[in-house]
């Protein structure tokens, strides 16, 4: 092979590291969320009118890499940059992009609002949907995706023991209470409704589409699990 072949070969091997399922892609991602993880903290520790932002920033990062880290304890074969999450959704990222404008906007015109203490009733919160959703992750094990099933895999068992015994979808209602906490950590108002709204009516129509599904695969164990078993979402059957 000729030395400009084995250049060019190097070369597309160096591009596809960048690609989708690329190692320094996802390491890339994960140097950033680190960063994000470490200003956080240290936005948290010294500074007076953004520490809420500190904690939510750190709280963030977090939330994508442990989504990430979970993918290659269960699923490796499936793993990618697209494991962070980091792209869920436009609305998702609307979500953001809306929550981050309202915050400064806030914190320029009202900055006594973003040192109200109630954001440590966030913060609380946050952390406690993360331990949930977490838990929640770690008990499914590779029952658990990040994409609705549409056709059951040989090793697919229907979880219900663990915190599924209280509720039938844990990581639900964990990122539920993650995503509203953490704009009571900002102290963003109109967010507060507005992630509330979003979260559960995302999570509404996914846990509809997601059982009928479940119950295609487990029948009657599904059907009466769900009779005796909370959702997880407030207002959901």
């Amino acid at each position: 092979m000729e030395q400009s072949e084995i250049v060019k070969l190097n070369k597309i091997k160096a591009k596809s590291a960048w690609l989708k399922k690329g190692a320094a892609r996802s390491s890339a991602i994960s140097c950033g969320l680190g960063i994000g993880i470490g200003v956080g903290i240290s936005l948290f520790i010294f500074t007076e009118t953004i520490r809420g932002f500190g904690i939510y920033l750190a709280g963030l990062c977090t939330f994508h890499m442990w989504e990430y880290i979970w993918v290659t304890m269960y699923h490796p074969d499936k793993l990618s940059s697209k494991s962070f999450l980091l792209n869920h959704s436009p609305q998702f990222n609307m979500a953001l992009l809306i929550s981050f404008i309202e915050y400064w906007i806030e914190w320029y015109f009202f900055p006594s609002l973003k040192t109200v203490p109630l954001w440590w009733l966030g913060a609380i919160f946050m952390i406690f949907g993360q331990v949930v959703r977490s838990i929640a992750m770690d008990t499914a094990g590779s029952n658990f995706t990040h994409l609705v099933q549409e056709e059951k895999r040989d090793d697919h068992v229907l979880v219900t023991n663990g915190v599924y015994q209280f509720m039938r979808h844990p990581s639900y209602f964990g990122w539920f209470i993650w995503s509203v906490s953490t704009q009571v950590i900002l102290m963003n108002p109109i967010s507060v409704i507005g992630f509330g709204w979003a979260s559960w009516n995302f999570f509404s129509q996914r846990i509809e589409n997601e059982e009928d599904y479940l119950i295609q695969f487990f029948g009657k164990s599904y059907k009466d699990y769900k009779k005796s078993v909370w959702s997880g979402i407030p207002g959901v059957q």
